[in-house]
């Protein structure tokens, strides 16, 4: 009989607090997260699609019908993960990215692509919230939530590194197999689809335990989002803040994925330098996401939204002149414009939220907000390019959300709205929500800083 291999037996504390099981949760959760988001193709998929034939209508049109997509798929994702189990739904959606990112390779044209583009909406929406969900349950289960902020946030912050030092290197692998972007992703996928299958089954991360009462979860999803609705339709300041907030998040989102390598070429910027743009754009936007504090405390958070919304508007409109050198220092500019903003736009959501409200389906309602206004910009986006105006496109898209935040402005300083923001700020503050909500204090064990939090998700 041979002896028993020494060390700690599984459940045992070792000195950081961490049990063996919520250690190996943690660092499996690592390499998914890590490989899971590890889009090699990203910085390239413009050119590629151009060279494999596609117009800039048929580009756009596909992106426009993604975010549509990812609204549709985002609404039942939830109760897909109550029902099968978070650990099944990450492997669905590693499963899922995988073939997703073989599909260009596979059939390199315009129903291959949107056939891609497709398949990642669904995957993203199979785990944008049961990776966290897993995390965090499964690290309760252990005793261990007190690591699951660090957990979360060094997660994220290895994501990061992995792209700035993988996107340089896309322009030279492609110069020796063109579909290396491709087929690097779906290898990575692939990886975060191993790890998926060597989580361990933990209590309260599921496993399809909430299969048996689906039918009274399904009732409860609709009576949130009849009442998500409702909070939306009475809330003037909800839906204003709302409403400021899709400015960020469309231009944000079309510069820097869609329009970037336009941009890029139009101001004749090799392809193969592509990569290092994006990972500069990404350091700048990491380093202001984790920092929103460096922003005065002289204007407050909805203030300081329009500002960085109104330099987002400047800094596309600044584009359309200048060398190469400035648009990437430009370029450069708006990923940390916008990584100052989201943190700061998230918390006033979550302020405006009603304390009896539903607030992740609220959240869930912006964020389909937010993509529809995306897919109705990426429509224009491809009419403009497809026309050759893209200087045209910039400006315009400028004038329009300083239109938009003055109207803002406008409303915002109607008695109505004035009135309802100061009720929800008392209402918002930490001694009304601990008492509405039984919130724990920032000592006691469990509790979570929202703004920390917030800058997590980011």
């Amino acid at each position: 009989m041979r002896p028993r291999p020494r060390g700690p037996r599984p459940g045992k504390r070792r000195g950081t607090g961490l049990t063996d099981t919520a250690r190996r949760i943690i660092r499996l959760n690592y390499g998914f997260q890590l490989l899971f988001n590890l889009l090699w193709w990203m910085p390239v998929f413009y050119a590629y699609q151009k060279t494999a034939g596609l117009s800039d209508g048929q580009i756009f049109g596909i992106q426009s019908i993604y975010y549509v997509a990812f609204c549709l798929f985002e609404i039942p994702t939830g109760l897909i993960a109550d029902r099968i189990g978070t650990r099944n739904c990450l492997r669905a959606g590693a499963v899922v990215m995988t073939a997703a990112n073989l599909a260009p390779v596979v059939s390199a044209s315009y129903t291959g692509f949107l056939v891609h583009f497709l398949a990642i909406a669904a995957g993203r929406s199979l785990t944008s919230g049961a990776a966290s969900a897993y995390l965090y349950d499964g690290l309760r289960a252990e005793k261990c939530d007190e690591h699951y902020l660090r957990a979360e946030g060094t997660a994220r912050a290895m994501g990061l590194a992995a792209k700035v030092v993988c996107w340089p290197l896309v322009g030279p692998l492609m110069a020796v197999v063109h579909a290396a972007p491709y087929v690097l992703s779906a290898a990575s996928a692939a990886g975060s689809l191993a790890c998926a299958v060597l989580l361990p089954r933990v209590a309260g991360a599921g496993d399809g335990t909430g299969k048996g009462d689906g039918g009274r979860r399904g009732g409860a999803f609709l009576r949130d989002a009849g009442s998500a609705l409702r909070c939306v339709a009475s809330s003037r300041w909800l839906a204003l803040v709302m409403v400021q907030g899709v400015a960020v998040f469309t231009l944000s989102r079309i510069c820097q994925v869609n329009l970037f390598q336009p941009i890029l070429l139009d101001h004749g910027i090799a392809e193969s330098s592509h990569g290092g743009v994006l990972a500069a754009m990404t350091v700048a936007e990491a380093v202001a996401s984790a920092r929103p504090q460096w922003l005065s405390r002289r204007l407050p958070p909805v203030a300081w939204v329009s500002v960085l919304s109104l330099a987002l508007a400047g800094t596309l409109a600044a584009m359309t002149f200048g060398g190469p050198w400035a648009v990437v220092t430009l370029l450069c500019l708006f990923a940390a414009a916008t990584g100052f903003a989201f943190p700061v736009q998230r918390k006033l959501v979550n302020d405006a939220v009603p304390a009896d409200a539903p607030r992740a389906t609220l959240l869930s309602v912006e964020s389909i907000v937010d993509r529809a206004a995306c897919a109705l910009a990426a429509i224009a986006a491809g009419a403009y390019l497809s026309a050759g105006h893209l200087d045209a496109l910039l400006w315009h898209s400028a004038l329009a959300t300083a239109v938009l935040l003055g109207g803002f402005q406008l409303l915002l300083r109607s008695g109505a709205v004035a009135r309802e923001r100061d009720g929800t700020r008392k209402a918002a503050s930490p001694e009304a929500s601990r008492a509405n909500a039984g919130v724990p204090r920032a000592g006691d064990a469990g509790a979570v800083d929202p703004e920390a939090a917030d800058r997590l998700t980011g």
